[in-house]
């Protein structure tokens, strides 16, 4: 097997956040479904721009968020994303190399321009998504690179990617590689719109080719169409060798190997935007996989980075997390 050399590799839709603080009434006149993630298209993005308030754009995207989290921890990180090569696309890219990580990619020559996902933040800090994937949806199997693949310890897929049905044989073939490997595949369903729009096929990864699942409440129920946590814990154990649950303020349920761990959330004096905090989650859960710790700890480092995220605006970190986490992270 080629040299292990990245902790985590992660595929998702590369787009520029674009965030802002708005009340709930604006949420609900523009008919959005607070705290979900609506598709849009160009026209609607535009329109929708013009309404809001004054914004903060920073290259984003859940994959993204997590890989950068990772590197923030110590860790050696990758991506894979498609944008266009236009203003945006190329902040993107350089955004992303600045953290330390590897995006090498092709940018797309024509078609869409660069995505981007509009971020209302309501005061009690839930984030409500509307996101027009432009280019991100152009991300084919010839963007993966198998030599790439094979150096990932982990490789991590984006639940929302799995629309586009390019971008999804692109994640299959990531995938199929990586299991070929011997390496640990990961996915996160990132919302409850999505598992619905493809339960089936998710379903079908998860049982066959997933090692570690990211879920919180809403996403597990739905995709095990259960109605309540304990058969989800059963649902989960038959189907994946790790399954994370995260619930909020309750903090998270790990199921491996049989047993279950419960970690409590860490404490936060306020919630200021809780976008990012699943992706900064699975950033120090994955981290700690990489380095071989074991489920509670793994959970914990989860724990610490989303608190850290939830107490400011936007889903990169502003905190240094390796201080955060301390000797909690083993050495590398």
């Amino acid at each position: 097997m080629t040299n292990l050399d990245i902790d985590v590799i992660g595929i998702g839709n590369a787009l520029v956040d674009v965030l802002t603080h708005e009340e709930d009434e604006f949420v609900e006149e523009q008919g959005l479904i607070k705290g979900s993630m609506t598709l849009i298209d160009a026209a609607r993005a535009e329109d929708l721009y013009s309404k809001m308030g004054p914004a903060t754009e920073v290259s984003g995207g859940s994959a993204a968020n997590t890989i950068v989290g990772v590197t923030a921890m110590g860790g050696n990180g990758a991506y894979i994303g498609k944008v266009r090569d236009d203003q945006l696309g190329a902040i993107f890219a350089h955004d992303m190399r600045s953290m330390g990580l590897t995006f090498d990619v092709e940018p797309a020559s024509s078609g869409d321009p660069t995505g981007r996902c509009m971020i209302l933040v309501t005061p009690d800090g839930q984030r409500t998504m509307s996101t027009y994937l432009g280019a991100s949806v152009s991300l084919a199997p010839d963007d993966i690179d198998p030599s790439l693949i094979r150096r990932g310890k982990i490789l991590f897929l984006e639940g929302y990617l799995w629309d586009p049905p390019h971008a999804k044989a692109a994640m299959r073939a990531a995938s199929e590689l990586a299991v070929d490997n011997g390496q640990k595949v990961a996915l996160t369903l990132s919302d409850s719109f999505c598992v619905e729009r493809h339960r089936d096929s998710f379903l079908h990864l998860v049982d066959n080719s997933v090692d570690v699942l990211f879920a919180n409440e809403a996403e597990a129920l739905s995709l095990f169409e259960v109605d309540n946590l304990e058969a989800v814990y059963d649902r989960a154990a038959q189907s994946v060798e790790i399954a994370v649950i995260t619930r909020s303020e309750k903090g998270s349920v790990v199921v491996a190997g049989g047993e279950r761990v419960v970690v409590a959330a860490e404490p936060v004096a306020k919630v200021v935007d809780t976008t990012g905090a699943g992706d900064l989650y699975a950033s120090g859960f994955l981290i700690g996989l990489a380095r071989g710790a074991d489920m509670a700890t793994c959970a914990r480092l989860g724990s610490i980075a989303a608190a850290e995220i939830i107490s400011h605006m936007g889903p990169r970190p502003e905190a240094d997390l390796l201080e955060l986490v301390g000797d909690l992270l083993p050495p590398a």
